[in-house]
């Protein structure tokens, strides 16, 4: 298999290519480097199965080309983190939207599988604790920019699906929930490696909100390996996929407070209001629990790193390369 990964200098991205690689496919990435790095695949640049280009998916003519070059498009490309969502909102829309657009469009020119990946953020408000692929999603009021993200990909999932009903374009959408792992940064506002590097750094462990809220975090090669599996099942194309971990649901109170034992820190914990960390008025998901019977039903999925480990993986990344800090 030929696969292009758009994104693919990213967190789980390059994780993805390696992946790949391992299991004897070829794999083109292209990535802007806008929150990818290119540290992350300078191991994979001696592959000669491997090729990056340093653009965007916007990028239309060199899109197409490289489109045409591959049986499978992983698109990964996209504004990711919390901070970056309330910062830069137009960044965000356009982005999510016009690169998905891009995408969408060239694949169906030359009849080209795409693997969309979507985000748990798409059930919004929901309450319906796990989240099922059926359920409804409850957005917030336009007003809250903080909504832009999770109604962007809810539209290219929508554009997805539209491509696939009517010009029978296969794709195939996976919704990742909470992916962690080595190379993941905390400068856009992932909780687990900013966790991390505060307690290694012994400063203060900042808790976002009231702490009550609750997650499930997944380690990064199970989320690749599904994503890997989901593009070579015929029986995925036209459906949408929660991938994540349904295990050890944890508070992000609690969750500072493992960070903290496992890395064998002093630091103190502080809870700060939305209010202070983000923008007046932010809003949250209370809760974030994937169902994920449909995809143990297809793949047999179970995911194998669960969150002790997970956190004592990060803390190896970080402690590994003092520079990580």
């Amino acid at each position: 298999m030929k696969a292009l990964i758009t994104g693919g200098a990213g967190f789980v991205g390059s994780h993805l290519a390696e992946t790949l690689l391992g299991q004897g496919h070829e794999v083109h990435v292209l990535d802007n480097l806008s929150t990818g790095s290119i540290e992350n695949i300078e191991q994979l640049k001696a592959e000669p199965r491997f090729n990056y280009v340093i653009d965007s998916v916007l990028n239309e003519p060199l899109l197409a080309e490289m489109v045409d070059r591959v049986d499978v498009v992983f698109h990964l490309a996209a504004a990711v983190g919390v901070r970056l969502i309330v910062e830069s909102p137009v960044n965000t829309i356009e982005t999510n939207v016009h690169g998905t657009e891009a995408v969408l469009k060239h694949a169906n020119k030359k009849r080209k599988k795409v693997l969309l990946t979507s985000t748990s953020e798409v059930y919004g408000k929901a309450t319906s604790v796990p989240f099922r692929e059926d359920g409804d999603l409850v957005m917030g009021p336009t007003s809250k920019g903080r909504w832009s993200y999770a109604c962007s990909k809810a539209i290219d999932e929508f554009l997805a699906l539209a491509y696939y009903k009517e010009k029978r374009l296969p794709v195939v959408i996976a919704r990742l929930f909470n992916t962690v792992g080595p190379r993941q940064t905390g400068r856009y506002g992932m909780v687990v490696p900013n966790f991390v590097k505060q307690a290694l750094l012994g400063n203060t462990l900042s808790v976002y909100g009231d702490g009550t809220q609750t997650r499930c975090f997944t380690f990064v090669s199970d989320v690749v390996g599904q994503l890997a599996a989901l593009a070579q099942d015929e029986r995925a194309v036209g459906q949408v996929f929660n991938v994540g971990n349904d295990r050890e649901e944890v508070t992000m109170l609690e969750l500072a407070r493992r960070v903290k034992a496992r890395a064998g820190s002093a630091s103190e914990i502080a809870i700060v209001p939305y209010d202070q960390a983000y923008e007046e008025g932010f809003e949250d998901m209370q809760r974030r629990v994937p169902d994920l019977a449909k995809l143990r039903a297809l793949t047999g999925y179970e995911p194998r790193v669960q969150l002790d480990e997970i956190l004592d993986r990060v803390i190896h990344y970080f402690t590994s390369d003092a520079t990580r800090l």
